[in-house]
């Protein structure tokens, strides 16, 4: 009897666990998914509780046609010669930056684009600055990093055209992109010629580098795989020349939620590893969604030797320490505020030749589109180095 007893009990904690291990699985899926615990249940019983598996065959019923629409209403503008012409605008954001001219010749969104309803406008396509930059100007390398919430498809088309915007005012040299998905690269693709797209994938969501074609050279990419991601998580190393420097670009979208907090950091001691296993004579750069909280770096160790958080580099500037933001972003409807700084970069810089340095750094996105939403529920980030 006894022998019969502790054999049940031993079964009822095995379906406990079961129980417990498949509810947080439900759980991570409707995150990353953007579902219900009902749909995120279904997908994976139906594929066996693989997480991979079941992510794979959502992104493929629920993504493919999310820009039908919009890619329908510019068929039927360019069939009937309907052009629209975009207008100027000054940037509410960042008004130092609204004081030069604007060079936007190297970005193409097509004569077809709509115009743009972000409350940062671009100017017209055809201008060019009347004004030539400085050499020092001319030098410095700007990105822009920005977890673009492509899995969220409402609105997706104005927000995808109001990244346009903002990719269009700045014109980065570099953008580091994190959460598309195929509909929405497309979209860009067909829009932004100048730049030269690097994926780390190309289904389910993933991570993009763009390379303006004018101004970096790529000169190879890798993608560096988690071995133990439930959420299709890698690292995206791009090398390239800019300005005879050689460059290591990296981004990453490390694992989401709370309870992903050990697997999110044998990620970032990924990152960390590949940031010093580049060359001397490299500056790397990484930019990305990193869900980090200031306790995990601590407990990885901290920063390596030479490698610097920029925001903290650039002394803590309070106006962009939080880029996901549930108390300014409505775009996330939840019953809390929470306030993360998600969105990190970390720079080591060559330790030969030239030095990059950290030089500006604000956060974009922070309009509303005529749409009731913002461009993400992260804010981006648009830093320049002096090189």
């Amino acid at each position: 009897m006894s022998n019969t007893v502790m054999s049940d009990n031993h079964t009822d904690q095995q379906m406990s666990a079961l129980e417990e291990t498949r509810t947080s699985l439900c759980d991570q899926f409707a995150y990353v998914s953007g579902s219900d615990s009902a749909v995120a249940q279904c997908y994976l019983a139906e594929n066996e509780w693989d997480m991979e598996r079941a992510l794979n065959s959502f992104f493929e019923a629920h993504m493919d046609s999310v820009f039908d629409v919009e890619e329908a209403e510019e068929n039927k503008d360019v069939s009937g010669n309907n052009k629209r012409k975009e207008v100027h605008s000054s940037d509410p954001v960042d008004s130092s930056r609204t004081k030069k001219k604007f060079k936007v010749d190297c970005i193409d969104l097509t004569v077809e684009e709509p115009t743009c309803s972000s409350g940062v406008n671009p100017p017209e396509s055809k201008i060019e600055s009347a004004v030539p930059e400085s050499n020092a100007e001319d030098r410095k390398l700007s990105f822009i990093s920005w977890n673009v919430d492509g899995l969220d498809t409402l609105s997706l088309a104005e927000r995808a055209r109001g990244l346009c915007s903002y990719l269009v005012l700045y014109t980065p040299d570099v953008v580091f992109l994190q959460e598309l998905i195929p509909s929405y690269i497309q979209y860009l693709k067909k829009r932004a010629v100048s730049y030269l797209f690097v994926e780390g994938s190309d289904d389910g969501y993933f991570t993009a580098i763009m390379l303006k074609k004018s101004r970096v050279k790529l000169l190879e990419s890798e993608i560096i795989g988690y071995p133990t991601t439930q959420m299709l998580r890698n690292l995206l190393v791009a090398q390239v020349n800019f300005s005879g420097q050689k460059l290591y670009l990296m981004t990453s979208h490390l694992e989401s939620c709370k309870n992903q907090s050990e697997e999110r950091m044998k990620q970032l001691r990924v990152v960390f590893q590949k940031m010093m296993e580049a060359p001397e004579d490299a500056t790397v750069i990484f930019a990305g969604d990193t869900n980090l909280r200031d306790s995990e770096v601590v407990k990885v160790g901290g920063l390596p030797p030479g490698v610097c958080d920029v925001w903290e580099q650039l002394g803590k500037q309070e106006h962009c320490r939080y880029t996901w933001d549930t108390k300014a972003n409505s775009n996330k409807t939840v019953p809390y505020i929470c306030r993360c700084r998600f969105d990190r970069i970390f720079l080591r810089s060559a330790k030969t030749g030239p030095r990059v340095t950290p030089d500006h750094m604000v956060l974009v996105g922070m309009e509303k589109l005529d749409c009731g939403r913002y461009t993400s529920d992260h804010w981006g980030i648009y830093c320049t180095f002096k090189t």
